[in-house]
């Protein structure tokens, strides 16, 4: 009996030792956010352009300084009324919370302890909408919530924001959708899609995830470039026309 006793104890104290060795080897996942910094608008800069352009040269008396009320050289007035941007649709796997790679044509798969701190989705409208307003396209522009009445809608879909492994090489592929439409008329004034695929050197989760913001800052600004074009294009016809 004494032995068996023993035996009980010694097999307890391994598996309490064991349980213990298990939940130091915890791996808990890391979060991950795009960064997409803000642009500078087009006011601010042509504010710091004729800023710079109004400094004096050494021992140069400084040149005339326009009226406090005059509006600055080539500031951006808005010809167009109120816009929203919807929140931009993805597919099922970038909505997931993990972040996505592709290891052949056919096989999607997961990172299981790198994950997205914030939905995609909602990093790309809020981008949408932070470039918009620093162009000056709309008197205003915010995101979509069902409850104001805007002219105009900006809508889209993040189509891809994947890491591309084909043997030891690594891209990123990026893909922006997006269209205007004049809630008043129901016509889509502009459409558009950006993509954009990159080489990465080696293989890093962090830059993974920083070439893909990069990559989704420059389709953003394409986007609203292109959209900003069609606008001009169209209020000139109309010009002319009239």
């Amino acid at each position: 009996m004494p032995n068996s006793k023993l035996i009980a104890a010694i097999a307890l104290m391994t598996a309490v030792v064991s349980l213990a060795g298990c939940a130091g080897k915890i791996r808990y996942p890391s979060y991950y956010a795009l960064d997409l910094p803000a642009p500078v608008s087009a006011a601010n800069q042509s504010a710091a352009n004729q800023s710079a352009a109004n400094q004096p040269a050494p021992n140069q008396p400084a040149p005339n300084q326009p009226a406090p009320n005059q509006p600055a050289p080539n500031q951006v007035t808005p010809t167009h009324g109120s816009a929203a941007v919807r929140q931009f649709d993805a597919p099922r796997f970038l909505r997931g919370g993990a972040i996505a790679y592709w290891e052949g044509p056919d096989q999607l798969g997961f990172y299981e302890y790198h994950r997205w701190a914030e939905d995609p989705r909602h990093a790309v409208t809020a981008a949408m909408v932070r470039e918009i307003q620093a162009r000056g396209v709309f008197q205003s522009v915010d995101v979509f919530d069902g409850r104001e009445s805007p002219e105009y809608l900006v809508k889209g879909t993040l189509e891809h924001l994947e890491e591309v492994d084909q043997g030891a090489s690594v891209s990123i592929e990026v893909s922006l959708s997006a269209q205007l439409i004049n809630l008043r008329t129901g016509e889509v004034l502009w459409q558009d899609t950006s993509s954009k695929t990159t080489n990465l050197d080696r293989r890093s989760v962090p830059g993974v995830v920083a070439e893909m913001s990069r990559n989704l800052e420059d389709a953003v600004q394409h986007l609203v470039s292109s959209m900003q074009d069609r606008l001009s294009a169209r209020t000139m016809s109309s010009a002319v026309e009239h």
